[in-house]
């Protein structure tokens, strides 16, 4: 677990907006926000948040949090409490998995909003334009990811990320 951050458990969404049935009257600002840059963008998906406003989503009971990044990523450099796992590409060889649209159904609903995160947030844009094409009207990339940016040597989670971030995880 990271030194400055217990686990905490996400708060039960309030009466604006409950994940897992349908979508808010309105969206939360920030994913308002999120949602116009990606039109401008040109982005498949409902859009990309910063690691900390993911946080203020899923802590508010507001958003699902799906981290994209293998077993063994989540298992040896840690992972998000309480957030939920479907694995974008799976192997040693790390190939797409061919079950993810199913998996992630499983996951959270088609009108939830859902976010992905992944080591950098490269993964989880490309999951999150897979699950768009599937029907998630509301799926947004953490950028970032959990790591973060690689710095000029090649080491991860000097400038950015969510574990730079300070925001909790823990580390089996």
């Amino acid at each position: 677990m990271s030194d400055n951050a217990a686990p905490i458990e996400p708060r039960s969404g309030g009466a604006a907006f409950n994940p897992g049935t349908n979508l808010p009257d309105a969206l939360p600002p920030l994913l308002a926000a999120a949602r116009e840059r990606a039109g401008n963008e040109g982005l498949a998906y409902a859009g990309s948040v910063a690691p900390r406003e993911a946080w203020e989503l899923f802590s508010e009971g507001k958003a699902v949090l799906v981290d994209v990044r293998t077993a063994e990523e989540r298992k040896f450099v840690g992972h998000v409490p309480a957030s939920r796992h479907v694995a974008w590409m799976t192997g040693l060889s790390l190939s797409r998995n061919p079950r993810f649209v199913k998996e992630l159904e499983a996951q959270a609903g088609k009108d939830d909003v859902v976010l992905l995160l992944c080591r950098s947030g490269k993964r989880s844009a490309a999951a999150a334009e897979a699950a768009a094409k599937a029907g998630f009207r509301q799926v947004f990339n953490i950028r970032e990811g959990f790591e973060g940016d690689l710095d000029e040597h090649q080491r991860r989670g000097a400038f950015n990320g969510w574990r730079h971030a300070a925001l909790p995880w823990i580390q089996d």
